[in-house]
This record gives structure tokens, sequence and C-alpha cells, in this order.
């Protein structure tokens, strides 16, 4: 019996639909779930008091302002290298093997396992720089990180902009720096600027780079310097779960921390999705 191509074109909507379902099922689930285990313990003194009394009291100001640190410090770091990068391979490199080899090897290394960058930071900033354990090796790792993110962020930005712009502007008598730094920038920065916000969602929930360069299950003080151990959201939920003394009373911390934590990387991601509508409007525009 032959099978008509509307069934087919109907089973084949209805598995996506059904997948779809099944996954934004998933997502509000364990979103629920985390904010039913972890609200008891959000409150004002959660997020601005230290911990106490062997961590089963108190609250995550440290761990707050120690991600926020190694957050925002990894993606100024990673900035400048990341766009320059991506001008380099898409407005000035040769179009050619090795070219693609290296834009291959970029978006390959997004997939690298947290872990690895962790030991790399540990011999590299850790150990080989002597920054010790410290903020400045948790953050420069985490820049290795996100780097990826923002270099093919920004590299898709820029094959989006039509070659007409960049020749008329060139025909103009422009140069090839003024055309990118005042033509095909402004156009791009949308995008780009979506790229570093969900580069920040990413550093802001990492726990492996960090395991091994940065982070400590407890300091009595907020950092003072970029040479000082810090605590960590990720790290601090890690810590109470697995190395926790008192669990009845760490569990929940550990929960309330995750909300937190969730909560961040949500509202980054959002600001994430009303740039990128932003700068899809704008490549409409010139489309048309």
């Amino acid at each position: 019996m032959k099978i008509s191509k509307g069934f087919k074109s109907f089973i084949g909507i209805s598995m996506i639909k059904i997948f779809t379902l099944i996954g934004v099922f998933i997502v509000f689930y364990l979103i629920g779930y985390i904010f039913v285990k972890g609200i008891s313990v959000i409150n004002l003194d959660f997020l601005t008091k230290h911990p106490s009394n062997s961590m089963t009291e108190g609250g995550v100001l440290p761990a707050i302002v120690g991600s926020f640190y190694l957050t925002f410090l990894s993606v100024i770091i990673a900035i400048i290298p990341g766009i320059a990068t991506s001008i380099y391979l898409n407005e000035y490199a040769n179009k050619g093997f090795l070219v693609d080899f290296i834009k291959v090897s970029i978006n390959n290394l997004a997939s690298v396992p947290s872990v690895v960058y962790g030991l790399f930071g540990l011999g590299v900033f850790v150990n080989y720089f002597k920054f010790g354990v410290s903020l400045l090796s948790g953050a420069l790792t985490l820049s290795v990180v996100i780097l990826p993110l923002i270099i093919s962020s920004t590299l898709e930005a820029l094959k989006a902009i039509p070659n007409s712009l960049r020749e008329a502007s060139m025909a103009l008598g422009a140069t090839k720096w003024y055309t990118i730094r005042n033509v095909l920038l402004p156009i791009a920065l949308p995008s780009i600027i979506t790229g570093i916000v969900l580069s920040l969602a990413r550093a802001a929930g990492e726990t492996a780079p960090i395991l091994f360069t940065a982070a400590v299950f407890y300091m009595p003080e907020l950092p003072d310097s970029i040479f000082s151990e810090v605590m960590a959201l990720p790290y601090h939920i890690y810590a109470l779960i697995s190395e926790g003394t008192h669990p009845e009373k760490q569990v929940p911390i550990a929960y309330g921390s995750s909300l937190v934590l969730l909560g961040v990387v949500i509202l980054l991601s959002g600001v994430a999705f009303y740039v990128r509508e932003k700068s899809r409007r704008i490549y409409d525009k010139i489309g048309h």
C-alpha cells in the first residue's frame, strides 16, 4: 500500500510537535522542580549575607559577587580577541583550506568538555604563569571557554551583511578598515551583543573551569583583588551537595543557590533573545 505525501507530511509534523512538547515539558519541569525546592530559602538575608554556622545558615552573597566578577571579567578579556579574530577571518584572510580549518577548529572548541578547560587553566594560568588559584586564573580560563562562542556569533553576523554594502563603501573611496569600523560593525553590533550576552550566560553556569582555578568552598570576606580566591554559585552548589556535612540544612540552601543561578541565566538569555530579535529586524530592513 502506497502512503501518500500528505500522510507522510502529517506524520512528520506530528512527530516534530510531539518532540517539541516533550522538550518544553522537560525544561518547565526542571525549572518548576528547582523553584519548588529552592523558593523556601530565598529571602533578603539569603541574597545579602555571608554563609555562617558551617554553611548551614546565612546567605550566598560572596558566591553571587564571585560569580559576577568571574563572568564579567572573562567576557571583558574575551571580547577584543574574539571580535578581532572574526574580523580577520571574514574580511582579511585569503579564503582557502587553512581558513576553513581554523573555522572548523573554532567550532569544535565549543564542544570540548568543560573539565578539559579547567585542567588547561590549572596547568597554564595557575601553575605556569603563577597566578595561583585566583579570580584572574578563573576569569582567563572562562574567557577561553566562551571565546569560540563570541568568534562564531561575530563571524555569522559579518557573513550576513551583503557584499554590496562593502563594495558601495569602497567605491566611495573608503578604506577597508574604515568600511569595517563605520559600516560593517554597526550593522553587526546587535548580533555581536547577542553572542556576548549568551557567553555571559554560559560563563555564569560553568563549574569545571573554575573548580581548579578560582573557586573555594568558603571565604569570610569578599574578594579584594584579581589575585583573591572567590566563591561562585556553580561551585557553591556542587560543594554543598558533595561535601556538606549537614545535608538536611545544606541541600535546601543548594536548591536556593540553584534557583538564584537559574534566574541569572534566564535573565541573560532573555536579554540575548531580545537583542537577537532586534538584530533580525535590522537585517530585514537591509534586505528590503
